[in-house]
């Protein structure tokens, strides 16, 4: 008899934001929900922040991720963000 194994894929996507729909379109991102984690690039591929996104982080634990990717919207014109999904 095989045993039953769970399994898990990681989905990717990209998406090219200017900096002043950066901390709009990551919000939007974890409202959405089934995400891992979030990672915010320049164009050059250069990793500026990494979230770890967990299920039940709401609201006023959010606050200082959001202010640091506000920080990051000012510094830089263009960014990736890749979204990293868990699927079962």
């Amino acid at each position: 008899m095989g045993s039953k194994k769970s399994k898990i894929m990681n989905d990717k996507n990209h998406f090219n934001v200017s900096g002043d729909e950066l901390l709009k379109k990551v919000k939007e991102i974890i409202h959405e929900g089934n995400v891992n984690r979030i990672i915010i690039k320049s164009e050059e591929g250069k990793t500026y922040l990494e979230i770890p996104v967990t299920i039940g982080v709401i609201g006023a634990l959010l606050l200082p991720v959001f202010a640091a990717v506000g920080a990051l919207a000012a510094l830089v014109s263009n960014f990736t963000i890749e979204v990293i999904r868990k699927e079962e």
